[in-house]
């Protein structure tokens, strides 16, 4: 019955993505009364570097006394496009188990290529770690996660310390950080959208995540599909994971059979999270110390 329930469900989600676009679907059958959330606060003065901020309910959850664990998430796109917009329900799904969010746009190409975006992306960091006590965040549980794309920009902010830096910080900052289906080791690029945005064929020097691993990376949870055909699961999420484990990193890897390169992030929705416990893994990790 439960398998039956499971189908249902998926065909139902079916009939109304049939009718409209998925993002507007997940959006629809998105609540708005599980969380509370302040948005399109900026951190930077261009008109991309803004963010939302998802809060536990406070008729739900009693905040605690060293505050809540915050995860800023970095969604993908090919770093062509994409808006905090479309990803309300990671945010959603997050507070509504007691994980403050953030969930922030950055800019993309054609207005810029590498690097620009990870200089948005750490001043967002940097913005949320100067904001936590206003929103009672814990300090000491700041993690960053992102999914494709996003996963790239939360590898290089908590591997690279060339980021963070310009924003007076360190990777050190993080408790850890999350990627689903990431491109971690990903030269020569074969995506004609991604091509541009590394300079396809003269690509600038040091741009991929697994040459920045070292034994001071923060703990590491890798979520992969193990059907991606868009991002190779074996050689960036598989091959990331055995270099962080060969210095001594924790990481948790986690494979999912029954998710692809999107639903991987799409399961945090409520609809569709009968795909693969990936809500219920990531907050685990984070609350796990």
């Amino acid at each position: 019955m439960r398998y039956l329930s499971k189908i249902a469900a998926l065909v139902s989600v079916t009939s109304m993505i049939s009718a409209c676009s998925p993002i507007t679907v997940i959006d629809v059958l998105t609540p708005k009364t599980t969380y509370e959330a302040a948005n399109n606060l900026s951190y930077g003065s261009d008109p991309r570097q803004k963010l939302n901020v998802f809060l536990p309910h406070s008729s739900d959850f009693t905040v605690p006394a060293s505050g809540y664990p915050v995860v800023v998430f970095f969604y993908g796109g090919s770093w062509n496009f994409g808006n905090k917009e479309e990803y309300r329900f990671v945010g959603e799904a997050l507070a509504s188990r007691g994980v403050i969010t953030v969930i922030a746009d950055y800019r993309l190409y054609p207005q810029v290529r590498y690097p620009d975006f990870l200089d948005d992306c750490a001043l967002a960091v940097g913005w949320v770690k100067h904001h936590l006590a206003d929103y009672h965040g814990n300090p000491l549980k700041l993690y960053v996660m992102g999914h494709s794309a996003g996963a790239y920009n939360a590898a290089m902010l908590a591997l690279d310390e060339r980021w963070l830096k310009k924003q007076g910080l360190s990777p050190s900052i993080f408790k850890g950080w999350i990627g689903l289906a990431g491109p971690y080791n990903f030269l020569p690029i074969a995506n004609d959208d991604v091509k541009p945005v590394f300079f396809h064929p003269h690509y600038p020097k040091d741009t991929q995540p697994i040459d920045f691993v070292s034994a001071s990376a923060p703990h590491s949870f890798l979520a992969v599909s193990r059907f991606d055909v868009l991002v190779d699961p074996e050689r960036n999420t598989k091959k990331l994971a055995e270099k962080l484990n060969s210095l001594g990193v924790e990481v948790t890897l986690k494979e999912y059979s029954s998710t692809s390169h999107s639903t991987i992030v799409g399961a945090f929705a409520r609809p569709l999270r009968f795909i693969a416990p990936v809500l219920d893994d990531v907050v685990a990790f984070v609350e796990r110390d």
